[in-house]
């Protein structure tokens, strides 16, 4: 498997169901605290400074309200949702990660945060993280908090010996388009033996990641049948890279690890967090990665959002503690303190953020993963993407079982479509 900022998304798939069938409140509204000037927020390890946290915890700026914030692990999303089923025990504010629209059936649960007056703040942020807070009905309930711009990693040491172009412009004018990605990682595979991502199945996914249209419109309707969809196009693309010999055919993250220490994998298409795993995984190799840009546009992987239940004892105290943990400044700090990439981008301009730690040689990541987050595009992600897993597992299949891809891509459809009428969706 790749690696992702959050381990627990790999069990978002199995709260499709949950998402699509909704969720019945039964039972009575019970706070999940009983002391009247205090607001209780759930969040995970790394998702909240824990400095703000503790400034919030004697007194929220501008109330009179104190925070505690309880951190939640295991299975973020089923205790939340379990709670929000029985209308019990709700926390006064949460978090939510990027697989926010798996709450979209389940709107009213949450706040609308345009009538608490969001709108005055929407100018501080990228303008696709806020898009992706709003729900298919055109209201605001999860509001921006980190994001995931994506590059390409790559190995310039590997890059040299290849003799192609290895300097990050260079690199980056290179592989403009898709197929010249492929073309480079041709020469790179036939001039060293080495890869330019881990798997197809990474490059597919970054490519509908940086992409305006993903897998459903805003009414639901599927769109990947199209034989020029985004889905489609991602698919051609993945298995080109395929039969290119590009891709590294390496599932498992032990795999993973070793080819990026040895260089016998030279490049990755991620996002900003994944230089700390990179760190973790591969400390020898500092100094001796780059980034560049990806062809076509930058994307983004991950990020999360916070919203205030519609059980909250105090919304707008809820209110002025998210903007105040979202301002510029804390963001900046969140970044230098736990790495959570801002969403505001008066944050990048504030001079207080810290990321040029030589890992890539004298190239500062924060400048460049800045003017990726700007080329991000506006996309809608729906609350049936976890019905359409089948599409990743199918390309995994193609690599890795060497399955037809015109079968594999049929099946992908046609599992898809079999579960999404299950959920009384038309396709």
């Amino acid at each position: 498997m790749a690696f992702s900022r959050r381990s627990l998304l790999a069990g978002t798939a199995g709260l499709g169901a949950l998402a699509a069938g909704g969720l019945s409140a039964c039972g009575s509204r019970t706070s999940i605290s009983s002391d009247p000037n205090e607001l209780v927020i759930w969040y995970w390890d790394r998702s909240i400074d824990p400095a703000l946290l503790s400034i919030a915890a004697k007194q929220i700026p501008g109330t009179q309200r104190h925070l505690r914030a309880d951190i939640i692990g295991g299975s973020f999303d089923t205790k939340l949702r379990t709670s929000l089923a029985g209308n019990a025990y709700i926390p006064d504010l949460t978090n939510i990660n990027s697989n926010v629209s798996l709450y979209f059936p389940n709107e009213d649960m949450f706040l609308d945060l345009d009538e608490l007056g969001a709108q005055n703040y929407k100018h501080l942020y990228f303008d696709w993280k806020w898009e992706l807070g709003v729900t298919p009905t055109n209201h605001f309930r999860f509001f921006p908090l980190d994001t995931g711009p994506t590059g390409f990693y790559y190995r310039q040491d590997v890059f040299d010996k290849a003799k192609i172009p290895s300097d990050p412009e260079s690199v980056g004018a290179a592989m403009k388009t898709w197929d010249e990605f492929i073309e480079l990682g041709q020469k790179l595979k036939r001039n060293v033996g080495s890869f330019m991502d881990i798997t197809a199945g990474q490059l597919f996914g970054q490519y509908i990641n940086a992409s305006p249209q993903r897998y459903f419109d805003k009414a639901g309707k599927p769109l990947y049948m199209n034989q020029t969809s985004t889905i489609r196009d991602a698919w051609n693309m993945a298995v080109k890279a395929i039969k290119a010999g590009i891709t590294g055919n390496q599932q498992v993250s032990t795999d993973q690890n070793a080819a990026w220490e040895s260089g016998k994998t030279a490049g990755h298409i991620e996002a900003v967090w994944w230089a700390q795993i990179l760190g973790d995984t591969a400390p020898d190799t500092k100094g001796k990665w780059r980034l560049a840009k990806q062809p076509v546009r930058a994307g983004n992987s991950g990020g999360s959002f916070i919203c205030i239940p519609h059980t909250c004892k105090d919304p707008e105290a809820a209110f002025k503690f998210i903007t105040w943990l979202n301002n510029p400044q804390n963001q900046a700090q969140a970044f230098n303190n736990i790495q959570l990439f801002p969403s505001a981008e008066d944050s990048f301009t504030l001079g207080t953020m810290k990321s040029n730690t030589g890992f890539f040689g004298d190239q500062d990541p924060l400048t460049f993963f800045l003017e990726a987050a700007k080329e991000v595009p506006t996309s809608f992600i729906s609350t049936y993407e976890a019905q359409a897993a089948f599409f990743g597992t199918e390309i995994t299949n193609v690599e890795a079982a060497g399955k037809n891809p015109d079968r594999a891509w049929d099946d992908a459809v046609a599992q898809t479509n079999k579960i999404l009428r299950k959920r009384g969706v038309n396709v």
